[in-house]
């Protein structure tokens, strides 16, 4: 018998809920695209009373919804109208509740603005490398301006919102204004010329550069080069105040301080006065107290010396007292050493008499041998004197020059030997003949023996 509820039977699939389907692919569409500027026309706008924006992106062959949410449509700078070509950066994503596939619109720009966000960028890194923007550079901002310089248009909204919080927060600071438009052709160019002039006035603490809000061509002219060097090259720091929280410009990055709006710089400008009183006020009472607690101390210090001070005539017999006593003891103390040095010399004399010996015998003895040994010496080299007398004699008698004086002479040949016998000699030989009184040179003509 066949049956169909075997265990070997596949478990049915599971079941899902078209929401979830549709969180699924929403879920797929957000990690598959992500953040991307798309381009194209506005059509069938609406503004909601939540503030949110609807509206269709559209080009010649295609169209998607899109929306983009209160938070981030106060930032735009623009409201975009019926036929607007725009560039949006969007998040691909699904409106789970109509199963419709739409885009979540982060940021908006008119059509063009990449190439003058390309622009700036560009400019950033040529400024940055050039150290424009470096940290070290940067200036801190006077504690207590005297003069706050503002450069910016005199009909801008934005001076306003500044000269406002200025007279709310410090109205006892002098303001300055270098008035410059802020938009528009040669706008870049008179603004780096008025904060050149305040510069060279140096008649503020600090200078103020603002303008409100706007799209990016709105504040294209602080994106400037010229602007960035101005402000970088003055000197008092500069307070950047350009925009609304989310917009940049280059003359931000070249500020010593960038504020997120003119109301801001105006309050990083100045501590408001309100503040510095009540902060003075503190100060004061610190000080006050500190005084008090000083002369307090002071005086308990004083009490404590007055009760340790004696009388004067008192302390003058205490330390006479004191001194009296000081040279009784300095008395003593140096009579003592001396008596008993002097005691200790005496014994010490008496004992060196008892034991000097009797020099005077031996002084006589001495006397005696000293005479003794002068007849000794005396005869002794009377002797010796003598004897070298006769031996000087006998060598006078052996001298040769005696035995040449009378008429003997020495002969000696020509190797200088001295000839004793005929053998020695030879004919026709010469020899040198020593006298008395010279030498003499003689031939030897013949040499005959001796004859017996």
């Amino acid at each position: 018998m066949f049956d169909d509820r075997s265990d070997s039977a596949p478990a049915a699939a599971p079941v899902m809920t078209v929401t979830a389907l549709n969180q699924a692919v929403a879920r797929l569409l957000e990690r598959s695209f992500p953040l991307a500027w798309i381009g194209g026309e506005v059509s069938n706008f609406t503004r909601a009373a939540s503030g949110h924006w609807y509206f269709t992106l559209k080009d010649d062959a295609a169209q998607v919804r899109a929306v983009m949410f209160r938070g981030r449509a106060q930032y735009a700078g623009f409201i975009p109208r019926e036929g607007d070509k725009v560039e949006v950066r969007a998040l691909v994503t699904l409106y789970g509740a109509r199963g419709d596939y739409q885009i979540n619109v982060e940021a908006i720009r008119r059509a063009g603005v990449g190439s003058l966000f390309e622009a700036f960028q560009r400019l950033k890194e040529k400024l940055d490398a050039a150290g424009l923007f470096h940290a070290d550079r940067k200036r801190a901002l006077p504690m207590f301006p005297r003069a706050i310089g503002i450069v910016t248009s005199p009909q801008a909204a934005a001076l306003r919102d500044v000269l406002t919080a200025l007279k709310r927060r410090a109205p006892h600071v002098r303001i300055v204004l270098y008035p410059t438009p802020v938009q528009g052709q040669l706008a870049a160019e008179k603004i780096a010329a008025a904060i050149d002039t305040a510069s060279l006035r140096n008649e503020c603490d600090v200078l103020i550069v603002c303008r409100g809000g706007g799209s990016i061509e709105d504040l294209w002219s602080f994106n400037d080069e010229d602007v960035a060097y101005a402000v970088a090259n003055c000197r008092m720091p500069v307070i950047s105040g350009v925009g609304h929280e989310t917009d940049f410009t280059i003359c931000d990055f070249a500020a010593d301080l960038r504020a997120a709006t003119p109301t801001a710089a105006a309050e990083l400008a100045a501590t408001p006065r309100a503040d510095w009183l009540a902060s003075l006020r503190a100060d004061a009472t610190d000080l006050r107290r500190a005084m008090r607690r000083s002369v307090s101390e002071a005086t308990q210090t004083l009490d404590g010396y007055s009760r340790r001070l004696l009388n004067p005539g008192a302390q003058i017999k205490q330390q006479r007292l004191k001194l009296l006593a000081l040279a009784t003891a300095m008395m003593h103390a140096n009579r003592m050493p001396l008596s008993q040095s002097r005691h200790q010399l005496e014994r010490l004399g008496g004992r060196l008499a008892a034991h000097k010996p009797d020099v005077r015998a031996a002084r006589s003895a001495l006397d005696g041998l000293r005479h003794r040994a002068a007849i000794n010496v005396a005869a002794q080299l009377g002797r010796r004197r003598h004897a070298l007398e006769s031996l000087s004699s006998q060598l006078e008698l052996l001298n040769p020059q005696r035995t040449l004086e009378r008429g003997y002479a020495i002969v000696t040949d020509a190797g200088g030997a001295i000839v004793r016998a005929p053998a020695q000699l030879k004919p026709r030989s010469t020899l040198t003949l020593r006298l008395a009184e010279g030498s003499a040179q003689v031939g030897v003509e013949s040499v005959q023996p001796t004859l017996d």
